[in-house]
Parts: structure tokens; C-alpha cells; sequence
């Protein structure tokens, strides 16, 4: 079900109707819809449940408080890469047994961090960072908890810049190292190997990935009979942007994968989905500044950029645009979506049958709830815009977007210029 929709022809979130927030907080902005990252993430939390799986919910989709608390209250754990998501998930609550550190570039000061402050585990991505965890717990006294992350050499079928589980990617312990890791850390003093961890890539919109993946890293714990209490499977679960191109996997066939692969060895498992479950339940709102005819095609100019949502200049992304009012003309007219900023990167779609847009009309970016505000910018001096967060027919700002003077006045001048 969404809770995104067209109610009496204007789109709505739950039982808010578009037009009304922008009246009172001025476009762009962005709103996401709380039911639906609930029924998003109790779908996947029900799902695992069937092996025993934990849900750490990959931060670095979306990592604004409020949604950070309502997931967190649902019963979701973290994962996070870097000291700032630990340290956003203890201020919702989050003890650090439910919190796994992930990441290729952990530091010494994140590792003294999540280790004095607690953690369930670190996802160790290489021989150097085991061996300076290992000094930096001795140093505390303590024994850090870690799982290797292993890169398999197997194709997400993603787009290349978030697949992470090829030889060439900067990811994990090459899988022909592995039980090597293994000898080197059983005679290390301050880590407790408990697991293993395998994260392939993002927007996974096959099961045929995972299962090469999987089957590789069932194979590894059977053959070198690893001694293990826990697997982390990563996240990845692909959503569907566009309409007739993607259509990802469902999560109960991912699970009944999981089942039969690992179902057998009594292991933890904990999975790390992201973007499957925040992508759909945000949109990014925008108004029509310009129609603009140029030498072989038309430009839509909006006052949303790629400041605001980099995916389309970054990925090359689609996200389908619609109408805030349904009843705008249904023409089949071809245009390109552009914001203001001074680069021609700055295109949100191109050649894109769209409804006769005009002046003053608002339009949505749909499925924009993940790796959208997290990737926001002040480029060209533009204020990051505001988060709204529904529940039924409540609405909250989430985040405010900053004035121009605040922007301005966090630079400083030195007294010698």
C-alpha cells in the first residue's frame, strides 16, 4: 500500500494534502510519509523473522532523527559508517549492542568512540584496520567484537558506482584471504572474531546477485568449516524507480534464499537494508520557474537543483514526475527537467513526456526518500531545504533550512585580511 496519492486530483502524503505545506513552508522542500517507513520496515522485520534475522537499518539512507527514532522504536538496530551516524544513533536512544560500524576508512578516534560507548560489532575491512583495532582496544582495555567483511568478486548488476562487491571495489577482505584473516586474528589479544559480513552493492533489482554472493560465502563456511556465531548479510534490496524498467526482488523471496542457504547453521543473522526502506516514502517537492523553448527542445526550469537531489547528475538516476494537481492538462509534450544552478549536470530528466507544466505549478519527484538529503549541499549559495515528516493528518518540519545570513555568517574572516 501507498501512502503516497492522489486524493480528490491533489497529490497527497497520508492525509496531508501538498499544496498546503507548501503554502506555509515555500518550495522546494521535502516530505516523507511515516506510515510508510513503518509498513516498509515491519514488512522486511517480519520477513527475517522466519530465521531469527536482526534488522540494522543502514543509516546512510536517510539519517534525519525523527526517522531515525520512529525506526528505532520499531525495533530497528544501526548500521552506521563513520563517528557522526554512531554518535546520531545514541542520541535517539540506540544502545550500542544494537549498533554494527561498518565502513572501508574507520578511524582511531571512531574506534575509541563506538568501543568506550558501546558496540555490537565492527565490520573489519581489512588486515591494517584489524591490527590497529586490535591496539586501540588493548589500549582501553577492552576486546573489540568484529566480523570480516569479505568481497566475494561478484556483480551487483547495479550501476557501478554503488556496486561494492567486485574485485576491483575498494570493499572488504578478498574472499582467498579470508581464512587467513581468520589465523591472524585468533592470535590477536583485543578482538573477538565473531562472524563474517558481506555487503555486494545498492538498488539490487535481481536475486541472481545474492545468490552468487551467498552461495559463495555458504560454500566458504562449510569447506574451511569456520567457526562463527554470527552473519551479516548486508543490505542492497533494490526498489523500483522506474515504473516498467525495475522490478526488484520481493523481500519474502530474498528471505526464503537466506533460509535456504544459512538455515542449517544455527548462525545470527542480521541483514542491513537502506534504501528499501525509506526510498518510497519521500518526495521531493518543486515548483515551475520557467518555461523555456530552446533550439530543438523545451526546458522546464524548477527551483529544485542538484543541490538538493544529486542522483539524477550523480547516477544518472530516474525518478518519476508527477503532477501536485492531477487535473493538469495530461498532454504528451517532451521536456527537459533542469534547475537553476550553473551547470548543464543540473538536469533532473531529459526528452521526458510530462504534463503541460506552466509558471507557479508545483511537480514531485517520487521514491526521493533515500540517498537524497543525506547528499544535500550549499553549492551555488542555496539553502539546503526543509524535511517535513506526516502521520496521518499531521504534518512536523523535521529539518529547517537555513537562512542566508546563518549560511553566511558560518564563514569566518581572519583579522589579517
Amino acid at each position: 500500500m501507498t501512502h503516497i496519492k492522489y486524493i480528490d486530483g491533489i497529490l497527497h502524503v497520508e492525509g496531508v494534502d501538498i499544496p498546503s505545506i507548501a503554502r506555509e513552508v515555500g518550495t522546494p522542500f521535502y516530505v516523507f510519509s511515516a506510515s510508510q517507513i513503518e509498513d516498509n520496515f515491519l514488512a522486511v522485520k517480519n520477513s527475517v523473522a522466519s530465521f531469527g534475522g536482526q534488522v540494522f537499518y543502514a543509516m546512510k539512507a536517510n539519517s534525519n532523527q525523527a526517522i531515525l527514532k520512529l525506526l528505532f522504536e520499531l525495533g530497528a538496530g544501526f548500521d552506521v559508517v563513520s563517528g557522526g551516524e554512531y554518535q546520531r544513533a545514541k542520541a535517539v536512544g540506540c544502545p550500542g549492542n544494537r549498533i554494527v560500524f561498518s565502513g572501508v576508512g574507520k578511524t582511531k578516534d571512531e574506534m575509541e568512540l563506538a568501543l568506550t560507548g558501546g558496540i555490537r560489532q565492527f565490520n573489519v575491512e581489512s588486515f591494517s584496520e584489524l591490527h590497529l583495532l586490535d591496539t586501540v582496544a588493548g589500549n582501553l582495555g577492552l576486546i573489540a567484537p568484529i566480523a570480516v567483511r569479505m568481497n566475494p568478486d561478484v556483480d551487483a548488476e547495479t550501476h557501478e558506482k554503488i556496486s561494492t562487491g567486485k574485485a576491483q571495489n575498494k570493499f572488504g577482505v578478498p574472499i582467498t584471504r579470508v581464512e587467513e584473516f581468520f589465523q591472524v586474528a585468533s592470535g590477536l589479544s583485543n578482538v573477538n572474531l565473531l562472524g563474517l559480513d558481506i555487503h555486494i552493492g545498492s538498488q539490487i533489482t535481481s536475486l541472481r546477485p545474492y545468490e552468487k554472493a551467498f552461495g559463495k560465502v555458504a560454500s566458504l563456511i562449510r569447506e574451511k568449516n569456520l567457526q562463527i556465531s554470527r552473519l551479516d548479510l548486508g543490505g542492497g534490496l533494490g526498489v523500483t524507480y522506474h515504473p516498467i524498467h525495475d522490478n526488484p526482488p520481493k523481500v519474502s523471496d530474498y528471505s526464503q534464499l537466506v533460509r535456504n542457504l544459512f538455515g542449517d547453521m544455527n548462525l545470527e543473522i542480521e541483514i542491513e537494508p537502506g534504501r528499501f526502506i525509506v526510498a518510497d516514502s519521500g518526495i521531493l517537492v518543486a515548483k515551475v520557474l520557467y518555461r523555456k523553448k530552446g533550439e530543438n527542445r523545451d526546458f522546464l526550469v524548477i527551483d529544485a537543483a542538484m543541490n538538493d537531489l544529486i542522483r539524477p547528475a550523480m547516477y544518472s538516476s530516474y525518478h518519476e514526475i508527477k503532477p501536485i494537481r492531477e487535473t493538469i492538462d495530461k498532454g504528451n509534450k517532451k521536456f527537459d527537467v533542469v534547475g537553476p544552478i550553473c551547470e548543464s549536470s543540473d538536469t533532473f530528466a531529459e526528452n521526458r513526456n510530462l504534463p503541460e507544466f506552466e509558471p507557479d505549478d508545483l511537480m514531485a519527484f517520487m521514491t526521493a526518500g533515500a540517498y537524497s538529503t543525506v547528499m544535500v549541499s550549499e553549492y551555488n549559495t542555496r539553502p539546503t531545504v526543509a524535511e517535513i515528516l506526516v502521520k496521518g493528518d499531521k504534518w512536523a518540519c523535521i529539518k529547517k533550512s537555513p537562512t542566508i545570513t546563518d549560511m553566511i555568517n558560518r564563514d569566518i574572516i581572519p583579522s589579517w585580511l
